[in-house]
């Protein structure tokens, strides 16, 4: 088989397209084909060597993935040859709380991803397919789905005819605005482009701010709902969390996912923060059971990912490069079988 291995912390020019055996699922396990990858920022991260102390040389990046069982090892009944999978972020988070141990396994990270024609997961780590999605599509689920799954539904509790707040045009928050929306809420999006603008739009978004041409976007945010939004879901990071506290209500949540915007300013607004009661909540995917309910969930409502531009498997630094650039809007995919 084919996969990419990343030989060092050299970018993408340190990836390297190796010839491997394809590996055998042993008892417990089962052998993925994978059809697809989707890339996440977390990934651009990873080919620079910027994951941590946890990270290793030669490593298969990537963490989403989906394919099809190709095999399954001894006592493993829940699959067999021809199922449609996906394979959770962490392979070792079942459910409940998070925990050193249950994310110790994060698949691109400590452990090889799926850059590769062919992986063997443990069967408690693979979720089926939605029917209604293709490879693709699926692909784009572990991590970006599920990381807005869980700021938006699982631990920003959203309610029936409340606000949030997303930031740009990335895979998390076009998941969000989809997540958000389907469950009756209503949708503040911002973005610097005003083409990209158009299209949140049509993927429902009740109001849309350019945040070039409107710098204090949260202002304007806490402007027009009277009093401030319930959720954002922040992936800029701290760069764009003092407007995002401005932009929450008294007693709002500030889903804290990326680190996309850079350092903050000195002038921070944290005091804000503490004197409003807003909870800035941390958000790190997710486990194999909310995987599960957002498969679930999505099956029910019909939603499907926004998948921008495919590359075939031997274009990797062709798809890692359109990812750099900030051109896409949704996900950026890989084509693996």
């Amino acid at each position: 088989m084919k996969c990419y291995e990343l030989q060092g912390p050299g970018g993408v020019d340190a990836l390297a397209l190796v010839d491997k055996a394809v590996p055998q699922a042993g008892p417990g396990e089962v052998l993925v084909g994978l059809k697809a990858a989707t890339l996440n920022y977390r990934d651009l991260l990873t080919v620079k060597g910027g994951y941590g102390s946890r990270q290793k040389f030669p490593l298969v990046p990537v963490s989403d993935g989906a394919g099809v069982v190709e095999a399954v090892g001894a006592g493993v009944r829940s699959f067999a040859p021809g199922d449609r999978v996906i394979g959770s972020f962490f392979e070792s988070w079942l459910g409940g709380e998070p925990s050193e141990a249950r994310m110790r396994a994060a698949l691109g990270g400590s452990v090889d991803g799926v850059l590769t024609e062919y992986r063997v997961f443990p069967a408690h780590a693979l979720v089926r397919t939605p029917d209604h999605l293709s490879d693709i599509e699926a692909a784009a689920l572990p991590c970006a789905g599920l990381t807005a799954w869980s700021a938006v539904v699982k631990l920003g509790d959203l309610k029936p005819g409340q606000t949030v707040l997303t930031q740009g045009t990335g895979g998390v928050s076009l998941f969000a605005l989809q997540f958000a929306k389907m469950c009756g809420a209503r949708v503040i999006a911002t973005s610097s482009s005003d083409a990209k603008i158009a299209r949140l739009k049509q993927l429902g978004a009740d109001v849309t701010l350019n945040y070039k041409t409107t710098p204090d976007w949260g202002k304007k945010a806490r402007e027009l709902t009277g009093h401030g939004v319930d959720l954002v879901v922040e992936v800029g990071g701290v760069g764009t969390l003092n407007e995002s506290i401005r932009a929450t209500r008294i007693g709002g949540t500030i889903a804290f996912i990326g680190v996309l915007a850079g350092p903050a300013s000195s002038d921070t607004r944290l005091p804000l923060m503490v004197m409003q009661q807003q909870r800035l909540q941390g958000v790190t995917v997710g486990s194999i059971e909310d995987l599960q309910a957002l498969c679930d969930g999505i099956s029910l409502h019909g939603v499907k990912p926004v998948i921008d531009k495919v590359f075939a498997f031997d274009q990797v630094k062709a798809a890692f490069a359109h990812m750099a650039s900030g051109a896409h809007f949704g996900k950026v995919a890989i084509a693996i079988g």
